[in-house]
């Protein structure tokens, strides 16, 4: 999980992904947050072993370092700043100028629950490099057969 200039990227969202708002069975939540008990350990060896560097693209933003990292068993990761959201261009989702000016034309991941084929369009409309934008069903969150699909991508670069 280097954040080496060499590697691809993959920016991994939180709430659908991570947390998935299925309706379980999950084990009891602590006190603080409830909806972090949804949040799957076994991912965090998947996610780690990919050959790729891992970024939040979340909201939770550093807090994603404090709760969710140690529950996947892996390190702090580098997070996305977002700019402050100007209107979707052409029906975009607001995080995808971001994560393509942030690429800056390196290959690319993004793992989201709310990736659109406008996104896609507008990714590859203008972005020089492979991308992958992989949407993640929020009622189960990401899942091992997820992972397999990313790692076949990243490997095939």
């Amino acid at each position: 999980m280097s954040s080496s200039t060499g590697l691809p990227l993959l920016y991994l969202d939180v709430d659908g992904p991570l947390i998935p708002f299925g309706a379980g069975p999950y084990p009891p939540g602590d006190a603080g947050n409830p909806l972090l008990a949804r949040v799957d350990p076994a991912l965090g060896p998947l996610l780690a072993a990919l050959p790729c560097a891992l970024w939040w693209a979340t909201t939770w933003g550093d807090e994603a370092n404090e709760c969710v990292a140690p529950r996947l068993g892996i390190p702090p990761l580098p997070v996305v700043d977002w700019p402050e959201p100007d209107d979707e261009p052409d029906g975009v989702h607001w995080k995808a100028p971001a994560l393509l000016a942030h690429a800056a034309g390196r290959p690319f991941v993004w793992v989201d629950d709310e990736i659109r084929d406008a996104d896609r369009a507008w990714v590859a409309a203008r972005h020089p490099g492979p991308a992958l934008l992989h949407r993640v069903d929020p009622g189960r969150g990401l899942t091992g057969d997820d992972c397999g699909v990313l790692e076949a991508w990243l490997r095939a670069l």
